[in-house]
């Protein structure tokens, strides 16, 4: 089977969260299954400045590709981005849309003109396709792509090549929806009677994502337990009426994990590898990770709390605001590697300042320091206030460095509650979205990491779990078969 992944992002070369790190294993997974994978996602500068350092040429696949406007026309090109472990990547180049500082916009907000770029990203991975390499399964990933099915169905719905291609979305975040003013639809050439309530149109905007999710041939999302929580008005992000129309086709599939690049036995981000069986160098990762965020000595029987997180509402951050006095009285300390929103870089610096050398934030992101953290610490903080999949607690688990969560989607879906009379379970979990509540299930912890024994035991469990992504990758092949039998 062919298949095109359409997306915003790709590890390594273009990656803000975890759909670049799903867009870099998923395709080469079904690569290893024997199916013809391209994956196209925009040239950004800094995928431009990653050829440029490792001396790359840019190599055309298409020099020119014309994308009417309303009122003008843009030109993009196709560049052969080469073989990578049997996937074919290409990345759109428009150096007018794509060439700049960020992904996605500034601590701002988000660029004014992504409707634009990410318009004429999928139409222009439709017309290189023509040329290229068409496929039986289009697979677009969040908003960014989500007007490829669009795309699909009405202004090629009578092309001879394309039009009986199946579409298939994956939904890895409903909080980020792609919506703008009306006249959206026409500046993109989409005929006006894709403006209803039942298609494209939501609350008074050109909504990408909902256009997506109705006109996409199947629908997945990246966990069981998120894939219901999208139907739910507290989880659905104001689209849960439509995703409940769209239940049938929809599959939640729970993300993989890229063990080539994540496994302490043989990760050369970190300071000593270690095994279940021979746990000695975590110790060493411990050390090197305080002295990275220039720690002082720590006691053995301190714990070393780590996080790696966007620093968006989603993830909680205002919880950590929330607790950070009852829990500096606790014997801990507290690492943070993250990004995001300008609020909450600001207060984690505050609480840096207030508990120095307690509290240790680096604000940005370091693929080398993330390794270290999930290495290093002891337990992983995630108390999201939603989270698709989460790709931090996977890690955690395979670190032996016990995951604290918040029970939602993927997190719910990982990480099973720690019992000790069986000596089962592989983390700790809170339900209520509440600081009380997530403060209880860190002491929790606190209280089975000051019995050493009993903590080697729980963090083994936690590193014999496999989510591998050859399951998740068998999972999407059924359904793109699904799609490419109704299709044909």
């Amino acid at each position: 089977m062919q298949i095109v992944f359409a997306a915003s992002e790709c590890a390594p070369w273009a990656r803000s969260g975890g759909l670049g790190e799903v867009i870099r294993a998923l395709p080469r997974q079904l690569a290893t299954l024997g199916h013809k994978v391209a994956v196209y996602i925009p040239y950004y500068r800094q995928v431009r400045e990653q050829s440029s350092e490792a001396h790359q040429e840019k190599r055309y696949a298409v020099r020119s590709i014309t994308i009417p406007f309303r009122y003008y026309s843009r030109f993009a090109a196709v560049i052969d981005g080469g073989v990578h472990d049997g996937v074919q990547m290409y990345f759109i180049d428009c150096p007018e849309l794509f060439d700049r500082e960020s992904l996605y916009g500034t601590s701002s907000g988000e660029y004014q003109d992504n409707w634009e770029r990410y318009g004429l990203f999928c139409r222009a991975v439709l017309e290189a396709t023509r040329q290229l390499g068409v496929p039986d399964i289009f697979h677009a990933h969040d908003w960014q792509a989500a007007l490829l099915p669009l795309y699909l169905r009405t202004l090629y719905y009578y092309d001879p090549v394309l039009r009986n291609r199946g579409a298939v979305l994956t939904i890895h975040n409903a909080g980020y929806q792609g919506s703008y003013p009306a006249q959206t639809v026409e500046r993109l050439l989409f005929p006006w009677d894709i403006y209803t309530a039942e298609r494209a149109e939501h609350n008074g905007q050109f909504n990408c994502l909902k256009a997506g999710t109705v006109y996409a041939d199947k629908l997945t999302t990246v966990s069981p337990r998120y894939a219901e929580e999208i139907q739910t008005p507290e989880f659905g992000q104001t689209l849960d009426g439509v995703f409940r129309k769209r239940a049938a086709d929809l599959t939640g599939i729970l993300n993989g994990v890229d063990y080539h690049q994540w496994n302490p036995a043989n990760d050369g981000n970190i300071a000593a590898h270690y095994t279940p069986e021979n746990l000695s160098g975590k110790s060493e990762c411990r050390r090197d990770l305080l002295h990275a965020f220039g720690a002082g000595a720590v006691n053995d029987s301190t714990a070393v709390l780590g996080m790696v997180t966007r620093l968006t509402t989603q993830k909680g951050i205002d919880l950590i605001e929330q607790i950070a006095d009852p829990l500096m009285a606790e014997n801990v300390v507290l690492t943070i590697l993250g990004y995001g929103e300008e609020y909450y870089e600001n207060l984690l610096r505050s609480l840096a300042s207030k508990f120095s050398g307690r509290i240790l934030v680096r604000i940005g992101y370091d693929t080398t320091l993330a390794h270290k953290v999930e290495a290093g610490s002891d337990m992983f903080l995630m108390p999201s206030r939603y989270e698709p999949c989460g790709l931090g607690q996977f890690y955690a688990l395979k670190y032996g460095t016990v995951p604290v969560v918040r029970a939602t989607g993927g997190l719910d879906n990982t990480v099973e509650e720690w019992n000790p009379e069986t000596q089962s379970g592989t983390g700790f979990k809170f339900h209520g979205y509440d600081p009380t509540d997530f403060l209880a299930a860190i002491q929790r912890a606190l209280a089975v990491f000051a019995d050493k024994p009993t903590w080697r035991t729980l963090m083994r469990n936690g590193m014999a779990q496999n989510y591998f992504w050859a399951a998740p990758a068998a999972q999407y092949v059924e359904v793109y078969e699904q799609v490419a039998r109704a299709r044909n």
